[in-house]
């Protein structure tokens, strides 16, 4: 089975939530998810965010409508690691 272990977004949000609130709220979005938070660009109503999360299995679907619901914009997937870990018998 092949599962997505890192994603790196680029993300445009307001500056409400913050990057605490995005951190923990993506972090609580599955086992085991850790998350980091850098912000790379601000202006007066936006914030431009690298958004790198791990795990054992990354949910994508449920990360990019998490960050919709913020009032996030997901510019691009940057980065992934994927893994194939099947089962030997």
């Amino acid at each position: 089975m092949v599962t997505i272990k890192r994603m790196l977004l680029d993300v445009l949000k307001p500056h409400e939530p913050g990057i605490f609130k995005v951190a923990s709220d993506i972090a609580g979005l599955g086992d085991h998810y850790s998350v980091k938070v850098s912000v790379v660009e601000l202006d007066k109503q936006t914030e431009t965010i690298k958004l790198e999360i791990t795990g054992d299995t990354l949910d994508f679907e449920l990360i990019a409508a998490t960050l919709k619901g913020m009032g996030a914009s997901l510019h691009s997937v940057d980065e992934v690691i994927a893994t194939n870990e099947h089962e030997t018998r």
